[in-house]
């Protein structure tokens, strides 16, 4: 199947799902699901990957729910979770390696009705992989080669995390070069653009495209990162 876009009626079908956020409505209009939304997200995959193995070959692009696609249910037993049945938000993840889709670099994408999000990196670490990107930024030649990338990066338009922890951990201290670096929750860049640009398939993928080209030192980056991370 060729990817040629989103369907005009997806950013609407999935404000109808904020409307009718339910088990009933949603299986009432599943074929409406496949249409907009599994169906060219699975084309997307294809053909997104083949354009992302070029950068780097051994990007995971797997056309399949728990692989570059999520479930459109969503986990409503974890705590604090979001407690609406039905996600109105679609993800796509490309992933590089063999360790969680998650917590190993990868180009990211999500579309709503409000916005569509374009990453790369790890938007955030599990216990693992904070302890490896701590330990490998530890050296200040690896801090300052991703201060570089960063600062980089944001001169071409794109925007990172914020900071999320206050206190330096063991090991760093506000005077030591870009120690600051330290205190991330994840390390990623991302964009913001308009969700109407889902609809048309090879703009999108020309667009993706560029951005994930733009930030691939931090994708590589990362992914050295990951490779240092030792499994509980």
């Amino acid at each position: 199947m060729e990817f040629s876009g989103f369907g005009k009626k997806t950013l609407s079908f999935l404000k109808a799902i904020r409307k009718n956020n339910n088990k009933e409505w949603f299986e009432a209009h599943r074929k409406e699901y496949e249409e907009l939304i599994l169906n060219p997200s699975r084309a997307f995959v294809v053909e997104m990957g083949e354009h992302l193995q070029a950068l780097e070959p051994t990007i995971n692009a797997q056309p399949k729910i728990n692989k570059s696609l999520y479930r459109i249910y969503r986990d409503t037993r974890r705590m604090g979770a979001n407690k609406e049945p039905i996600k109105s938000r679609i993800g796509v993840i490309f992933w590089q390696g063999n360790t969680k889709r998650m917590q190993s670099s990868s180009f990211y994408m999500h579309f709503s009705p409000d916005e569509l999000y374009v990453a790369t990196g790890v938007r955030w670490f599990e216990k693992p992989m904070l302890d490896a990107f701590r330990e490998y930024i530890s050296d200040e030649s690896n801090r300052l080669k991703l201060r570089a990338i960063l600062d980089e990066i944001v001169a071409k338009g794109y925007s990172h995390l914020e900071k999320g922890y206050k206190r330096y951990p063991r090991g760093f201290s506000e005077d030591m070069p870009s120690s600051d670096l330290s205190l991330y929750k994840g390390m990623a860049t991302f964009k913001m653009l308009n969700p109407k640009l889902i609809e048309d398939g090879a703009k999108l993928i020309n667009t993706l495209y560029k951005i994930y080209e733009d930030m691939l030192p931090l994708q590589q980056y990362m992914y050295e990162v990951s490779l240092r991370v030792k499994e509980e």
